[in-house]
């Protein structure tokens, strides 16, 4: 009988050592793009191979090849023949709302945006990923008209999940737990918990912080994961799969679309 425990004792150090504990569970990344050389047949054998499920997201706005809902019908042809996936619509500024009607965002099984393209108090049309499109003029001003602008978008915007969750500009960005400060992350987490939007953890950005995780799993908000990958270049959720760990995440505190009959 004491060697039985003490085998069983050392298989489960063995599987919590190479990721088989319990905390593992399957994972879906709901923020995957058809950019640089990946083709939608790279993304399913990526997928496949790596066993994370993919969400595949279209960028619909201003200034994007899917700028009309006369376009969103050929743009959801590229997906036919691939019902592993999830499509979203990715709402990319604060035009889009005017853009594209209600029926056209329910052909997506989910929308997501970020707070990453906002007009100032100055008028200024800010990117914030771009510096030469990014408008600092008091770092904590500008800070707290972020927040302020995230906060009405998840007050107004129908959309699922927050992406790029609580990027800041690389200027701020070695700063990060400064410029987030607790009554900051309340602010966001409170408004997404009322409208039920999920929050992306960010494998690109390695975003948001685990302080803020903790805060948001305490508030009942749930999460999605995501990458917002540049080309082919990403694998693996590494940061998600980390946050998971130290956040102490489960299956249930993840939110996951459903699918649409096409």
């Amino acid at each position: 009988m004491k060697r039985n425990l003490a085998l069983m004792s050392l298989l489960a150090v063995f599987m919590a050592a190479n990721g088989q504990d319990k905390t593992e569970f399957p994972l879906t990344d709901l923020h995957v793009h058809l950019k640089g050389k990946l083709t939608i047949e790279d993304a399913a054998i990526k997928s496949k191979k790596e066993h994370i499920a993919y969400g595949i997201a279209v960028n619909c706005g201003l200034g994007f090849p899917v700028h009309s809902d006369a376009q969103i019908e050929a743009a959801l042809q590229v997906f036919k023949g691939y019902p592993q996936f999830y499509i979203a619509m990715q709402a990319e500024g604060r035009e889009w709302v005017n853009i594209f009607s209600k029926e056209s965002i329910r052909k997506f099984d989910y929308v997501f945006t970020d707070a990453m393209t906002f007009t100032d108090e100055k008028g200024r049309r800010n990117r914030i990923w771009i510096k030469e499109e990014t408008w600092i003029d008091d770092e904590e001003r500008f800070m707290d008209n972020l927040v302020k602008t995230l906060v009405k978008i998840l007050n107004t915007e129908p959309i699922n999940v927050y992406v790029n969750s609580t990027f800041i500009p690389a200027s701020m960005a070695d700063r990060y737990g400064h410029f987030w400060t607790p009554e900051r992350m309340d602010k966001v987490i409170k408004a997404a918990k009322d409208r039920k939007i999920a929050i992306e953890i960010n494998n690109r950005y390695k975003i948001p912080s685990a302080d803020f995780i903790k805060r948001a799993k305490a508030a009942g908000v749930k999460f999605t994961v995501g990458t917002n990958n540049a080309d082919e270049n990403f694998t693996g959720a590494e940061y998600a799969r980390q946050m998971i760990k130290e956040c102490h995440l489960t299956a249930d505190d993840f939110w996951l679309p459903v699918k649409k009959q096409r």
